[in-house]
């Protein structure tokens, strides 16, 4: 099995499986076995981290949500909801050796035009952003780091 890098996020606690000639990785959020590839590997991290760094409840975590944007069905990565259950930020994932770019930002502002989320964050597992979004404006604010969940829900 080829060694994923190491990220720049604590480590988690993974479960590791094989499927044919493919490793895969237990998601505990969708309660499933998947193919670990190198963005899984982030996710799966950047889940951990959220749920046992930032204090956000693994019952309001989704990864891999469905929406349409322009008739055209997309994926989110991953979807941080209130507790009544409105999306509270949208995660994207690109792998360790993909450069978070404008491009990448573009990808996720587009995804917001569905969920209208508060904040954007984005991660390749070494480098992670967080923007917030003024919901009169639509502007970002670039954050110093990801708000623990209960600074998310303030003033909600």
């Amino acid at each position: 099995m080829h060694t994923p890098p190491r990220l720049n996020l604590p480590p988690a606690p993974l479960r590791f499986g094989r499927d044919g000639n493919a490793v895969t990785v237990f998601d505990p959020l969708r309660a499933k076995w998947v193919t670990l590839t190198p963005e899984e590997w982030v996710r799966q991290h950047f889940t951990s981290f959220l749920t046992t760094h930032r204090g956000v409840p693994r019952s309001l975590i989704a990864n891999e949500t469905g929406i349409t944007l322009n008739g055209t069905i997309k994926r989110c990565d991953t979807v941080i909801y209130t507790p009544s259950l409105t999306p509270l930020a949208i995660v994207e994932y690109k792998a360790p050796t993909v450069a978070i770019s404008r491009k990448v930002f573009e990808q996720i502002i587009r995804y917001n035009i569905v969920l209208k989320t508060r904040y954007l964050i984005v991660s390749n597992g070494m480098s992670h952003y967080c923007c917030e979004v003024d919901k009169d404006t639509g502007g970002c604010r670039l954050l110093a780091d990801i708000p623990p969940y209960e600074e998310m829900l303030a003033g909600l």
